[in-house]
């Protein structure tokens, strides 16, 4: 069979130069393209960073959900958001009221070492502000390329202050920056990015600040559906005072008016949560949004007493006991949170800094309390926390330099173990007075003081509640 042989003409020198050049040349484009691809896929994962929805209620117990055993008050929006992912029975605040419970979450350090450790009121508006030297989810969600916005209540510093929202990490603030006039539902201003906003309350309660809140979420949602953002939804519903325009669908039980108006503000929050949930599959961000909900401690005893808001937990808010820091928490992520998931990891607001850090894939900062529960979440190995730890001082309000007398007082503190809690009031009258002694696992109401029959566990306890926390110039007991 005849072969045919080709035979290829000899290129000239400068012909085969030119040649080089342009295969150099070419390659070059194609390297310039490839990595060209290769940035926009990573614009595209950066962009594929899921967004992170935080929605706090204020002064509600876990025992207000029906998903907790509730049986009162309708919350089918929030038992449906459990259904459809995963609930924490042994979640705690950071604290037993609003402020350092706000300001462990934002900085995942627990109040033992944290700089807010109560409520402080200053003779300006605001509260005693988180210093600037402090770092705070937003700032570190917002360094990973997240749009961040803070709607509600905030009490971490006030106007103009280095401890203001905007000071702090958020893009976006719409807030009570003071959380004294979070207690009214018709205030005559709030704050949009640390600016006085006018509302029409002056002659008629006309501008209920809640509705407010919801359509500026939902106005945030829409417009970073393109992008990455952590939204802070700190709701201040059901707080005292118990104001809502409308106490239906309860206005026809026999409770008091602000019992149905407590039950009817918890309603609401709830159906405009469902809102946002509806928003978010509507503009086709649902698969990659988590939404976490909590409340910044116990409920108080005119509410809880009656609607077994605190279940059975001892205390309310105020207290280190279960009843003052055990919280609710649901979160919900379609299609990487198993549907129905119960969970009893024992966590705390400080774990949610770390948590949304895993979520960004950044690192934490290496000094902080928390330890990321997205290993939980996921149904991955998790690892636990050796202690929980509390502290709760109470100030002399208006205290002032020079004025007789503390400014503040330890008033209580508390450490979790496993099972064992122990529980210590009255610090600064005897900081080593009788410790309490409970075991959760048996005892979950917290009615037995065991101190008597486990020594040993007292001393353990003890020690390692005065070596986890730190004292600092301004937080003394005397």
């Amino acid at each position: 069979m005849p072969v045919c042989l080709f035979s290829y003409p000899k290129v000239p020198e400068t012909i085969r130069i030119e040649m080089k050049h342009l295969i150099l040349y070419g390659m070059s484009v194609l390297l310039f393209l490839t990595a060209g691809q290769a940035c926009n896929k990573q614009s595209i994962q950066a962009s594929d960073k899921p967004n992170i929805i935080f929605i706090m209620a204020d002064d509600m117990g876990y025992g207000d959900l029906g998903s907790y055993g509730g049986t009162l008050i309708r919350t089918p929006n929030l038992d449906k958001m459990a259904d459809e992912g995963i609930r924490f029975t042994q979640h705690y605040a950071g604290s037993t009221v609003c402020a350092p419970s706000r300001g462990s979450l934002m900085t995942g350090m627990h109040t033992g070492q944290a700089y807010i450790k109560g409520n402080f009121a200053m003779t300006t508006e605001g509260n005693l502000p988180i210093p600037d030297s402090t770092v705070t989810v937003a700032e570190l969600l917002k360094k990973a390329g997240y749009m961040t916005g803070v709607i509600g209540k905030w009490g971490l510093g006030g106007p103009a202050s280095v401890g203001g929202p905007n000071q702090q990490g958020f893009d976006y603030s719409f807030c009570y920056l003071d959380q004294r006039n979070a207690h009214e539902y018709y205030p005559p201003y709030l704050w949009e990015n640390e600016k006085k906003v006018i509302l029409d309350n002056q002659d008629a309660q006309n501008d209920y600040s809640h509705h407010f809140f919801t359509e500026k979420a939902l106005e945030f949602i829409e417009d970073h559906v393109s992008n990455p953002f952590y939204l802070y939804l700190a709701y201040t519903i059901p707080h005292g005072k118990y104001q809502i325009p409308d106490d239906a669908p309860y206005t026809e039980e026999p409770w008091t008016q602000n019992q149905r108006n407590y039950a009817a503000m918890v309603t609401l929050m709830d159906k405009d949560i469902g809102r946002i949930m509806e928003l978010l599959k509507t503009t086709g961000i649902d698969g990659n949004t988590v939404v976490f909900f909590t409340s910044d401690n116990g409920g108080v005893p005119s509410m809880s007493d009656f609607f077994s808001s605190n279940g059975t937990s001892r205390g309310y808010k105020g207290d280190l006991y279960e009843g003052g820091i055990r919280a609710p928490l649901i979160v919900r992520w379609p299609h990487k949170i198993g549907q129905g998931q119960v969970s009893d990891h024992i966590s705390a607001f400080w774990d949610f800094l770390p948590t949304a850090c895993d979520l960004a894939e950044i690192d934490p900062p290496l000094n902080i309390n928390g330890i990321s529960y997205l290993p939980e979440l996921l149904g991955n190995e998790q690892v636990a926390h050796e202690y929980l730890y509390w502290e709760y001082f109470k100030y002399h309000f208006g205290w002032q330099p020079g004025d007789e007398g503390p400014r503040n007082h330890f008033e209580s503190h508390a450490i979790r173990m496993d099972k064992w809690k122990g529980v210590r009031t009255g610090v600064d009258q005897d900081p080593q007075g009788p410790l309490q002694l409970f075991d959760l696992e048996n005892d979950p109401g917290e009615q037995h003081d065991l101190a008597g029959a486990y020594p040993e566990i007292v001393d353990m306890l003890n020690q390692r509640m005065w070596e986890v926390r730190v004292d600092s110039e301004f937080f003394t007991h005397n």
